[in-house]
């Protein structure tokens, strides 16, 4: 099997465990990652409007909205990293690519802190993502210009044993869930 079925299936049974422990939590279970927050009050950061069975980030990035500058994620294109937009509580949203909302008007800058969503994570920091590639290559082209430290967030159930990486796969500094914190150390 090459890596790309693999790495299919390895989503299949991510997806299952996320949409089990969504239905069982709900969306709203953001206090682990808020109390991380807290300790970065002012610096930039970006965190993602939650689509489907996502942990939603939003009550943690509003009160962090409210020290320092918060975005979200815009896809620019296929094959190109992101850019992130300004965002507030209750700001004026359009429909973004894959369902995901977006800033109405487009105000770009570059965080130093970002909230990644994922499918899985794994012990070591690894995440697997929806396979488009565009957080590999936004934490690559952020690391390159200054330290960016990369926050999964996710559901404890999201973890997996072992993930079908490869050597673009850019890892998580710290893993947040509904229950607990993991740091990485590199």
């Amino acid at each position: 099997m090459d890596l790309t079925a693999i790495k299919a299936e390895a989503r299949k049974a991510a997806f299952a465990r996320r949409k089990k422990a969504y239905q069982s939590a709900g969306p709203a279970q953001s206090a682990h990652l808020s109390e991380i927050l807290a300790g970065y009050r002012g610096v930039s950061l970006a965190g993602y409007m939650p689509i489907r069975t996502e942990i939603s980030p939003l009550p943690a990035m509003a009160e962090a909205a409210a020290h320092g500058p918060v975005g979200v994620p815009v896809i620019q294109g296929e094959a190109m990293p992101l850019e992130f937009s300004r965002w507030e509580p209750g700001c004026a949203l359009r429909d973004g690519p894959f369902g995901a909302k977006v800033p109405l008007d487009d105000d770009f800058f570059e965080p130093e802190i970002v909230i990644v969503p994922l499918v899985a994570f794994d012990a070591r920091g690894g995440r697997l993502g929806y396979g488009g590639g565009f957080y590999d290559r936004t934490l690559e082209r952020l690391r390159a210009r200054r330290a960016t430290l990369a926050i999964g967030f996710a559901f404890d159930a999201q973890e997996a044993g072992e993930l079908p990486l490869e050597p673009t796969d850019q890892p998580l500094d710290m893993m947040v869930t509904e229950s607990r914190i993991i740091e990485f150390h590199r």
